[in-house]
Order: C-alpha cells, then sequence, then structure tokens
C-alpha cells in the first residue's frame, strides 16, 4: 500500500517520527507542496491509494486524475481542502483527526489574552535593553495593564475548544458567557448561554471558536464591532475569515475596540499588506495554537489509527459532504 503525505512539516518538523504510518505501507513524504501547482499535487500522489494532506488542496481536478486513490487523510480537524462530493463520487474515504488540540488552543487562546493584558513581552524587551538598570524607581511600566478577574469572557461558539477556554477564564474569576447558534447546557452555575448581540455589548473579552462556513464568514465586520465596548478585547484562535480584517484593523486603529489577540488569517501565510499587520494594538502569532509537541503528538497517534482502521476495513473519524 503506498501512502504519500503532501505536507508534513507543519506536523513534524523533525522532533516526532513518522514511523506509525511508515509501518502500514510504502510512505512517501514531502515537507512541502504548493497549494496552486495542480500539477505538482497530481504527480507527487502519483500512484499512491492512500494520501495525507494537512493544508494543500485535493480538488475535483485532482481526485479525477489519481485513479488508484482510494482514502483522503486530513491532517487537522478542518476538511475544507478535499473536494467533499468528488471525493464521494469516486468512491473515495475522507477522515481528519477531531479533538486533538483541545487544551493546546485553549492555552494560546489566553497567551493572547495574556500578552495584551500584561505585555510581557514589552517590558521584557525592555529590561534587557536596560531600562530597568537605569530606571530611578523599583518598578515602571511601558503600558496599561489589565486585570481579568471580574471582567467578562464571552465565547462564541461552544464546542470542546471553547468550553475549555471558559474553564481558564473561570479559574481567572471571570465571568463567561456564551453565543452558540443551538442551546448548549453550561457547564455549571458560572457559565450562561446569551444571545450573540448581548454576547457583543456585555463582553469584555470576545473570544471566537466557531467553523468558517457560508453563515460565520465575516461575522466580526463593523456591525459587530459597533456593538463591542471601546474597552474589548478581540482573540481570534478559530478560523483567519470570521474576521472582516480591514475593518477590524480601522477599529484597532480608530479605537473603537481595545485590542486583538490573532492566530489565523483569511490567507496564510500572512500576505504583504494585510491590514492587521500595521493596526495597532494586535498581537499577531503564526497559526500555532495547535502546535504544542503534546498536541502534533496527539494528532500523528490519530492519523496512524485512522489509516490502519481504513487498510482493515473498519475506517473511522469519516467526513462526508454536507447536503
Amino acid at each position: 500500500m503506498k501512502i504519500v503525505v503532501l505536507d508534513g512539516y507543519a506536523l513534524n518538523p523533525g522532533d516526532i517520527s513518522w514511523e506509525g504510518l511508515r509501518s502500514l505501507g510504502e510512505l512517501t513524504v514531502y515537507e512541502r507542496t504548493s497549494f496552486t501547482n495542480t500539477e505538482e499535487i497530481i504527480q507527487r500522489i502519483g500512484e499512491a491509494e492512500i494520501v495525507l494532506t494537512n493544508k494543500t488542496p485535493i480538488t475535483h481536478e485532482v481526485i479525477q486524475a489519481v485513479s488508484t486513490l482510494k482514502y483522503i487523510g486530513v491532517l487537522a480537524t478542518g476538511y475544507n481542502v478535499v473536494d467533499l462530493a468528488a471525493a464521494a463520487e469516486s468512491g473515495i474515504a475522507v477522515t481528519n483527526i477531531p479533538a486533538y488540540g483541545t487544551d493546546a488552543v485553549a492555552q494560546h487562546t489566553f497567551a493572547l489574552l495574556l500578552e495584551i493584558a500584561n505585555q510581557v513581552g514589552i517590558h521584557n524587551e525592555s529590561v534587557h535593553q536596560g531600562e530597568w538598570v537605569n530606571s530611578q524607581d523599583f518598578m515602571y511600566s511601558k503600558t496599561p495593564l489589565i486585570e481579568l478577574s471580574g471582567k467578562v469572557f464571552g465565547l462564541v461558539g461552544y464546542g470542546a475548544i471553547a468550553q475549555a477556554t471558559a474553564r481558564i477564564a473561570h479559574a481567572f474569576n471571570m465571568q463567561v458567557i456564551y453565543y452558540n447558534h443551538r442551546e448548549k447546557p453550561a457547564q455549571g452555575d458560572w457559565d450562561r448561554q446569551v444571545a450573540l448581540d448581548e454576547l457583543f455589548h456585555q463582553a469584555d473579552v470576545v473570544s471566537l471558536h466557531v467553523p468558517e462556513t457560508d453563515e460565520t464568514r465575516g461575522m466580526i465586520d463593523l456591525q459587530a464591532l459597533r456593538q463591542m465596548k471601546s474597552t474589548a478585547i478581540l482573540l481570534n484562535t478559530a478560523r483567519g475569515g470570521l474576521l472582516n480584517e480591514l475593518e477590524v484593523a480601522e477599529a484597532l486603529n480608530e479605537g473603537r475596540i481595545a485590542a486583538a489577540g490573532i492566530d489565523v488569517l483569511s490567507k496564510e501565510p500572512m500576505q504583504t499588506g494585510n491590514p492587521l499587520l500595521e493596526a495597532k494594538h494586535c498581537v499577531i502569532t503564526p497559526h500555532i495554537a495547535w502546535a504544542a509537541r503534546e498536541a502534533r503528538e496527539r494528532l500523528m497517534a490519530i492519523a496512524v489509527e485512522n489509516v490502519a482502521s481504513f487498510i482493515t476495513g473498519k475506517t473511522k473519524n469519516v467526513v462526508t459532504a454536507k447536503k
């Protein structure tokens, strides 16, 4: 059984092992494959029966060109890189990796918030540049600092990652509210579901935890931003397309919201001229919320289990086209 990994570098830059997959067949791993060069994608899949991809798209054209393909494993939870309808027409199984990075993403969400609240990076740089050595006072602050206790933490979406994030917020003595497109039980007497407009009005922190769909794409736009407090902090560790990036940047520059912590963008890698790059009070990390080694090891283990299950005829974590 021939197995091809099209873009393995993000999952495994060299600190974890491919041996689990190698034990299941003849394995070829490419660190990167062009997202836009369909001919290269087809050529690299070759005569493989199994292909694994993270962000390299498996389009209708690719599926039609590779007659040997029987299985597509997405090395992520989101699977919009695969033409599911075309895969179904060709009898190709498609799987994803659910729930591997819940705690890592929740942790990173708070890393962004704490950086905004305490500005550790700026103060660390200041100290290393000698400002504390030359200070007349035993302390100084370069920026206003924010205490999170008592603030309202609002989560848009309330799946596993959002709930893990909410528990951290609760541990910081924050008031937790959440919006979900359908009724979702609270975790205790400390979190409650509200309407989206109410969340925007009340929250001191707005944290996004929904998939990117036709309904959610661009949901944080001028209308949503106008409902938020001028002191609000916006966090996005979900999908870049949830933001109208230009309107968010304008809101930051005009002081209509206080700050933003962003880990995902509409186009990745970041494009020159993205308005968020020059926006005021905007902390940006390069899509690393999922990338703790422990989370990647879990992802790899599930990927191996998915392939092994397919080979034995007991395919699991199957995804299908939405009707």
